[in-house]
């Protein structure tokens, strides 16, 4: 079974052959560790559905036992999963997500940190691609840090509910980005009701 049939599935991780499709390293959109907290939450007012809070679950819990977070080196990335998390509150998974990046966020094995630049709304590492001009302002960190990072692989950007991320998710494949859509089903649908509206 493949990332994309266990995320659908909804069985991402429940062996070890399943936790080998993850990944070394990966960019984590704020919206995954919020996911996963729900794994943990009596919060029955919300329409996100099982498999994607396990999805969302089991990925922040690789990151979490095996390291190969990609962040940026200004703090802006782990800035905004300050905001939306607690690492004083642990019963949740996304909590316990930014209570590690508390803990290992300068351990270079455990964590990579990229340098990106601010230029006006956006970065100099965001890539320059007609598809992407009206791309979220506050999710352009996201991708300058994939973009940035070095080497021929660039590392994939974990997503599970924005389904914005889903309108753009070719022309981030044209430029070498790959999102990894952790709720697609729903996110597919979400979008298309979108765009229907």
């Amino acid at each position: 079974m493949g990332f994309e049939e266990a995320v659908r599935t909804g069985n991402l991780c429940s062996n070890q052959r399943r936790m080998n499709d993850l990944p070394d390293k990966c960019v984590v959109d704020t919206n995954v560790p919020i996911i996963a907290n729900l794994a943990t939450s009596n919060d029955n007012n919300n329409d996100i559905p099982l498999n994607c809070i396990n999805a969302c679950f089991e990925a922040i819990k690789h990151v979490v036992n095996n390291g190969g977070l990609v962040i940026d080196d200004t703090g802006e990335i782990v800035e905004e999963y300050s905001r939306q998390l607690s690492a004083t509150r642990t019963q949740g998974q996304g909590d316990k997500f930014i209570k590690w990046i508390h803990n290992f966020q300068w351990d270079s094995d455990k964590v990579t940190r990229i340098s990106i630049n601010r230029l006006n709304s956006t970065y100099k590492e965001f890539p320059d691609h007609d598809g992407l001009v009206d791309f979220d302002t506050d999710d352009r960190k996201f991708v300058a840090v994939a973009n940035a990072h070095p080497g021929t692989h660039k590392p994939p950007i974990f997503q599970a509910t924005d389904s914005k991320w889903w309108g753009w998710k070719d022309a981030l494949s044209e430029v070498g980005i790959d999102v990894r859509f952790l709720c697609p089903d729903f996110v597919k649908k979400k979008y298309a009701n979108k765009m229907n509206r």
